[in-house]
């Protein structure tokens, strides 16, 4: 099992910046790919960007250029630039160990002046 905590959120002005990270805990070896995804109210969970173990990162079209993933051992942080209020959305965190999915609580951000 993995424990995965999020943290970071909040409330931001467009144009603004948030670093969001997330801590895994419990059995963290063999973690393949991390993830953020995020879901906003009435739309469907989407993928946000990913890294696999061996730093390789994928983004969804709409935030490329604005935000970057990174990992360092078992956290994995999301450095959001130049926020839209579309945006806005609980951002959850996600890994994949042996092929097995576990999820975080998700942090809200709320992009709004």
């Amino acid at each position: 099992q993995v424990q995965l905590v999020e943290s970071g959120g909040g409330l931001v002005q467009p144009g603004g910046s948030l670093r969001l990270s997330c801590a895994a805990s419990g059995s963290t070896f063999a973690i393949n790919y991390m993830a953020w995804y995020r879901q906003a109210p009435g739309k469907q969970r989407e993928l946000v960007a990913g890294i696999t173990s061996g730093g390789v990162t994928n983004y969804a079209d709409s935030v490329k250029g604005r935000f970057t993933i990174s990992r360092d051992n078992a956290n994995v942080y999301l450095q959001m630039g130049s926020l839209k209020p579309e945006d806005t959305a609980v951002y959850l965190c996600n890994v994949v160990r042996l092929a097995n999915g576990f999820w975080g609580q998700g942090t809200q951000v709320t992009v709004s002046s």
